[in-house]
This record gives C-alpha cells, structure tokens and sequence, in this order.
C-alpha cells in the first residue's frame, strides 16, 4: 500500500478509495460485467471539486501511479463510465453471496499496516483452508475480509470464526482495533479484552451502570461475559 501512503503525503486526498483483489475482482466481474482489468488488486479512487481542481488531482494521481507500473490506470470519461466502476465494488457482498457462505469482518488498521495485515490474512487463509476476499476502504484502513465457507459442511463455520477471531487479534496487534463501523454486539464481545485491560473494562462498564444498573439494555452485549457476570445477575 505504498502508492496510498506517497499519495496522502502529495497532498491528494480521494473522497474514496477502495480496495479489491484478485478474488474479489474475478466474482464483481463476472457477477457485474463491471469491464475490470485482470490483476491482482485494484484501486478506484474518486476524487472532487472544479474540473481544473479534479484535473490537478488525476494528473498528480497518475504521475504517481505510473512509477509503480500498474497493469492499467483508467480514468473515467462520463457518468456512465463511473457509475460501471462503481457498480462492481457495489456488488461485492452481493455477489459474493451467490457463490458461497461468507462472514465480513469489520476491523480497522493504520494505513500503514495494509500490505502487512494482506499478506498475514492470506496466511491465516492457507492456514485454515478458507478462501478469503479483501474488498475495503482503502483510505481509512476499515478492512472488510470476506471469509468464504460452506454453511452445509459440518465445522467450517466454526473454522471460519476461528479465524475471524485471529484476523481482528491481528488489527488490534498492529495499532488497530476491534470494529470501524458495525459495532462490537455478540461477536466480538469476548475479543474486547484483546484491545482493552481490565481495568478499561471495568471502567467502561461502570459507566454503564450509572445509566443502566438493572443491565437492561442490550444485555449479554459489547462486554465479555466473563468479566459482566456480576453485574447481569445483580
């Protein structure tokens, strides 16, 4: 992910920049007919403003990319071309779904992890023998895996949240955290103590009890049920 780290320090800063390898390439396509290239991973970025603003960013966009020999830069000519593009990316979940059983993860990491989070999720793939999609916001380090499995098989949904497990362990190892976006509820509740200490906890949950002493709401919920015991049967 060095391209996104040169061109943040240009000063070019995208409205969007997403993520999509090759898994995730090859399903959108063919699901799609979005007209992407054959490649490992891409990068659509969108950027704003005046055409002459829109046009320094391309220009310095490209520069920047042409040192990296990239299999293709494409740069949408009209509404049409961009909403194709998007269309893809946009389909991602959905086509996913027509091929196979998937859990999305939601764990966010430094930008300047990426290419080190990437390669040790397609290690942890090899290492359960689950296939794996990356399709994510690139620009602010949300990672959304998708772990592909067979919901008809016996174990491979335990297996895949094993390994869901070990990829959001990893995002807190490296200066991440648990979730970016859809929150922690059931999930992830027992991995909270792998981003925060016992005595953050205790302290989160004291909060809690001003505004909720019974544990009404949401209860079983965002804490782990070992350290939240006491105070749900109170």
């Amino acid at each position: 992910m060095l391209v996104l780290r040169i061109l943040f320090k240009a000063g070019v800063l995208p409205v969007a920049i997403e993520f999509m390898d090759r898994p995730i390439i090859e399903i959108c396509e063919n699901f799609a007919k979005a007209g992407y290239p054959e490649c490992e991973a891409l990068l659509i970025v969108e950027v704003e403003g005046s055409e002459t603003e829109i046009q320094d960013q391309m220009d310095r966009i490209n520069v920047i990319a042409q040192k990296h020999n990239p299999v293709e830069i494409r740069q949408s000519q009209s509404a049409a071309e961009s909403e194709a593009i998007w269309l893809g990316r946009k389909s991602a979940f959905g086509a996913v779904g027509q091929v196979a059983d998937y859990m999305c993860l939601d764990g966010t990491i430094p930008v300047s992890a990426l290419s080190e989070v990437l390669r040790r999720i397609e290690e942890l793939s090899q290492q359960y023998g689950l296939r794996v999609g990356n399709v994510f916001h690139a620009g602010d380090g949300n990672m959304h895996p998708l772990i592909m499995y067979d919901a008809n098989k016996d174990g491979d949904l335990a297996l895949c949240e094993a390994m869901g497990a070990d990829v959001l362990r990893l995002c807190v190892e490296v200066g991440g955290c648990l979730t970016g976006e859809h929150g922690v509820g059931i999930e992830k509740r027992d991995l909270m103590e792998n981003q925060y200490s016992a005595g953050d906890l205790e302290i989160q949950m004291a909060i809690k009890d001003v505004f909720d002493p019974s544990w009404l709401l949401n209860p079983a919920k965002v804490f782990p049920l070992a350290v939240s015991q006491s105070r749900t049967a109170a």
